[in-house]
């Protein structure tokens, strides 16, 4: 079935928004590296690839339907943070406004009966669940750290053993 216009359009504007994402946390990656935590700068350019990929799935999905995919304008991220806490902070808004948009791309889907667009929502939708859960996991656990700089060392090296946090910019 091909995509049609009003979803074509909205699977578009994901795509840019995945892309802006992945924009957002390679900032807060530069963020976390002047602030000399190597480990949670790779956890967030780890989480910028992969919002990299979530835009590819986008994109197959959209050629695989004879629909035309384009990424739209994307805006430097404004994301300046002087502490871990409000990093991850700003990675929970980013992952919320991303599962909002997703959760409206399936309420589309559903109007318009894309049966086919559904299982690729519903992966999206599990996946965001699991996206903010673990930031707002983080986000515990940094607050719970507190001042204490030892935790936050500790903090830093457990976050830089996920897969790709290790890789080079």
């Amino acid at each position: 079935m091909k995509l049609t216009g009003a979803l074509e359009k909205a699977f578009n504007d994901q795509v840019t928004l995945e892309l802006e994402a992945s924009m957002v946390y390679r900032q807060l990656a530069i963020e976390m590296d002047v602030h000399d935590l190597p480990g949670i700068a790779g956890w967030f350019r780890a989480q910028s690839h992969e919002e990299v990929v979530h835009a590819e799935k986008f994109i197959a999905h959209m050629t695989d339907r004879d629909a035309s995919p384009a990424i739209g304008d994307i805006k430097a991220p404004g994301v300046k943070t002087d502490t871990v806490l409000k990093a991850f902070e700003a990675s929970l808004a980013h992952e919320v406004k991303v599962s909002e948009a997703i959760r409206s791309l399936y309420r589309l889907a559903q109007q318009e009966g894309d049966i086919d667009a559904l299982p690729l929502l519903n992966w999206f939708v599990e996946e965001q669940l699991e996206e903010e859960a673990t930031v707002g996991e983080i986000i515990g656990r940094v607050r719970l750290i507190g001042k204490d700089g030892n935790g936050l060392l500790r903090l830093d090296a457990e976050l830089s053993a996920r897969p790709g946090a290790g890789d080079a910019a």
